[in-house]
């Protein structure tokens, strides 16, 4: 185990066992300047512990009071305003406690300027005038058309302003402009009334018109950072608080932009909240309060534990295996879930195979580790199975989904040398960020460098970048193709720079069918569509590369990307590695990385993360230290207090075997091999015979999605047309059951002459015998007593070889068609 994920271990299973101190009563912000005469900020008091956490919103029946009224004012909702330049003490009292923080007021002689993009757009936004359902739309609405969410400040401030022979503000009688007519409903408007008479919002945009409707000014400042109060929140179903927002300012200075910011709910089972910043408690679990305020975004932890009544030794004598275990223990304990308890040996194997390797054990394997008395049996065993080809074959299919590997878009021998490259680097254990670097700067024959085929599949450098980023960062970012993404803090303008990195990649054909020649070019850019210009080749976040750069622009994007420190690459694939073998994402969607979509653990999650990189990006090691986890190794069985979680892995998460793994078990167990004889070329549903698949080849050792299975396309194969895990159907349906009982996928392999079951009815082995090879091969378990019975009066009742042999067929399609057999647990 890394040193560093052993430190957050001992620091995590320290904090354990840390007393509760006692709520204290708080206000926040707990410290507040106002800067100008209209400035205003909303206090809150709250019941906060230690860790200012609250635990209590008491804003509206404590008693608050200005130490001079003369300097700020404060009302009984704890709303601040300015009078005059100066310091004063706001006192908060509830229940004879009482707690204060200082403000200050300045420039309140300064008269107010308000800015076209930090405080008109921002209410335009607010109001929903440039939402994607009113001016903000495509072709916008009623000849007004605003840039989506106000992304395009330069373009609203001349449609507000200029355009229509600038009849939209009216300068002179500002209260009379259009822009205010309509909102407020003071004249007919399809969108409602948006604007209430005499409100802030109002007042605003009324100054702001008679002021000249300034455009934004080159020196103003602008927002660096956002605050968000209180910084966490815990209570129970019914509890109320409030959040608010502060915008910190370039020059130092800071907004409470509350009213203006939009609020989520990552969960609104848990916790909802309205667009006022008013959060109910609706549930028990976790939810992240969101804000969006233009580009930027933040969110507020809100934990509501359950209801639970838990022994005080129960997370103390809780296993711990390795580091990942303290780590989800305090977030069970914070919840308030009890984890189960170990999973028997039985279980351990069976879930083991299926989830390292894609396969099933044998009953010699069960009945040898069954026996094995070693302590470390299990981490042997994982070890082992790391080391098997069926490993690689597994693991190669998985990154083989993700590459998108299949002849729909690539001709058979380009199919075939992506798909060598992946299960080359499987097979070898090449750490990620070589295999990344692999594929993203690829240069010369795809036919050699296989990982070259990835530019093959996107030739539009968009469709390129937005499928480098779901494979490598985690995240989508094709919202910021068209505007400024409206649930992550990337801009339009950030996207073509990140686009225009991989501008200068070109193809020419080779020789041999399929061979294209990649190269990095010394010129062409991709162009910003609203500024037609090109943009700085740059990584999120990252520095930009200047225009003239002569060194291949995927290079320096790939340093960035596989630097140690990159705050995406590694969180990309240890959440993928993660829910492959616990059931479900630290982040779920897997590639759903977002602000606004946060790690149900986070102290895990970083942690993981960090030891990867410190692994040397190291796949097997990270599967290694999952596997050997006791929250892997914890029984499905939910106990009373914990069978509502499904993301916090108090218990494994019970899951439905992917379509190539059930289709190679269903072969295992009747030991007759699927025929893969048939391909789809061309136009879909046209079918193709091919010889390139050997019978006894398994569905996890197919290299392309082409091949036709009615099985696999049913049961959720994906298609490999675009990069998301969404293409894979997990979930079962009515067609699945449909085809589980009339078509031949299972049915010949259960009538196969050849077949396991055939072999036991020619060897003439009693019932007895029948029953427990046939449950040590399905369910890797002896029957209970009740299985025992029923199964051998049923294979004692057939008198005749052929009812015997429909008998055992039946039995057998019984257990494969179960629950207990179809999912993983």
């Amino acid at each position: 185990m890394r040193r560093l994920l052993t430190f957050c271990g001992v620091l995590f299973g320290c904090l354990l066992s840390l007393p509760l101190h006692a709520a204290e009563l708080a206000i926040v912000p707990p410290k507040v300047t106002l800067t100008g005469p209209t400035a205003q900020q909303q206090l809150l008091a709250v019941e906060q512990d230690a860790t200012a956490v609250a635990l209590a919103d008491r804003t509206a029946t404590v008693t608050w009071t200005s130490s001079d009224p003369g300097i700020v004012r404060v009302d009984a909702s704890g709303m601040l305003t300015p009078v005059r330049d100066g310091i004063a003490q706001i006192t908060a009292q509830f229940e004879g406690r009482r707690t204060q923080i200082p403000v200050t007021v300045e420039q309140s002689t300064t008269p107010q300027r308000w800015s076209f993009t930090q405080h008109v757009q921002p209410i335009l936004t607010r109001l929903g005038c440039n939402s994607g359902a009113c001016h903000g739309a495509l072709a916008g609405k009623g000849g007004l058309k605003l840039s989506l969410r106000g992304y395009d400040s330069e373009s609203d401030h001349f449609v507000i302003t200029r355009q229509a022979q600038s009849r939209r503000i009216n300068g002179l009688e500002p209260a009379k402009s259009l822009l205010l007519l309509k909102g407020a409903r003071r004249i007919p408007h399809g969108g409602g009334t948006r604007l209430e008479a005499e409100s802030r919002e109002d007042r605003i945009l009324t100054e702001w018109i008679a002021q000249g409707a300034p455009a934004a000014r080159p020196n103003e400042a602008t927002v660096a950072k956002l605050d968000v109060f209180p910084k966490a929140m815990r209570g129970k179903p019914g509890d109320k608080f409030r959040v608010i927002v502060q915008a910190r300012m370039s020059d130092g200075h800071t907004e409470d932009v509350t009213g203006w910011v939009r609020f989520g709910s990552s969960e609104d089972q848990v916790a909802t909240v309205d667009e006022d910043g008013q959060v109910t408690v609706a549930g028990n679990g976790e939810a992240a309060i969101t804000v969006v305020y233009g580009s930027f975004v933040a969110t507020v932890p809100m934990v509501s534990p359950f209801p639970n009544a838990i022994a005080a030794d129960v997370f103390r004598n809780a296993e711990r295996r390795n580091a990942i275990d303290p780590l989800i223990l305090t977030k069970l304990q914070e919840l308030n879930l009890p984890p189960s308890p170990p999973c028997d040996d039985a279980t351990f194997i069976r879930r083991v195979f299926l989830d390292v390797a894609g396969i099933l054990p044998t009953p010699s394997e069960v009945q040898q580790f069954l026996a094995d008395s070693r302590p470390d049996k299990r981490a042997k065993l994982i070890d082992a199975l790391l080391e098997r080809p069926e490993y690689v074959d597994y693991w190669t299919y998985k990154w083989c989904d993700l590459l998108l590997v299949s002849t729909r878009k690539l001709q058979p021998p380009a199919m075939w040398a992506y798909y060598r490259k992946v299960r080359s680097s499987v097979e070898a254990n090449q750490p990620w960020d070589r295999f990344a670097r692999d594929i993203l700067t690829a240069t010369g024959s795809n036919l050699e460098q296989g990982g070259g085929n990835f530019y093959l599949l996107h030739t539009d450098v968009a469709e390129l970048t937005e499928s480098m980023a779901v494979t490598f960062l985690g995240m989508s970012i094709t919202c910021a193709r068209c505007h400024n993404h409206p649930l992550e803090r990337w801009t339009q303008d950030q996207y073509w720079s990140l686009a225009n990195l991989f501008s200068r990649v070109t193809m020419k054909n080779g020789q041999q069918p399929g061979e294209v020649h990649l190269s990095a070019a010394d010129s062409g850019d991709v162009l910003h569509p609203r500024l037609n210009r090109a943009m700085p080749p740059t990584p999120l976040d990252g520095k930009p590369l200047p225009l003239n750069a002569e060194s291949d622009r995927r290079a320096y994007f790939v340093d960035w990307l596989t630097a140690k420190d990159n705050p995406y690459f590694a969180k990309a694939i240890v959440n993928r590695v993660w829910r492959a073998m616990m059931g479900r994402g630290l982040v779920e969607a897997e590639d759903d990385l977002r602000e606004t979509n946060p790690p149900s653990n986070p102290a895990l999650f970083q942690a993981l993360s960090a030891d990867f990189v410190a692994s040397q990006f190291d796949v097997k090691q990270l599967i290694r230290t999952i596997a050997n986890s006791a929250a892997y190794q914890r029984s499905s069985i939910p106990l009373p207090g914990n069978a509502a979680d499904d993301r916090f892995y108090s218990r494994y998460l019970v899951r439905r075997l992917s379509a190539e793994v059930t289709l190679d078990a269903f072969a295992a167990v009747t030991n007759v091999p699927t025929p893969f004889t048939h391909v789809y070329n061309g136009v879909e549903n046209q079918l193709a015979a091919t010889g390139n698949y050997p019978l006894g080849l398994r569905a996890l050792q197919l290299p392309d999605s082409r091949v036709a299975s009615p099985f696999l396309e049913t049961f959720g194969r994906p298609l490999r047309e675009q990069t998301c895990s969404c293409e894979r159907e997990a979930d079962s349906s009515v067609g699945q059951a449909l085809h589980l009982n009339n078509n031949q996928s299972l049915n010949q392999k259960l009538r196969a002459p050849n077949s396991r079951l055939n072999r036991w009815l020619a060897d003439n082995r009693p019932p007895a015998e029948i029953v427990r090879e046939l449950f040590a091969w399905t369910l890797h378990r002896a029957p209970t007593e009740r299985e025992r019975r029923e199964f051998e009066a049923e294979l004692t009742a057939a008198t005749t070889p052929q009812a015997r042999r429909e008998a055992l067929e039946d039995l057998t399609w019984a257990i494969l068609t179960s629950k207990e057999f179809l999912f993983n647990h």
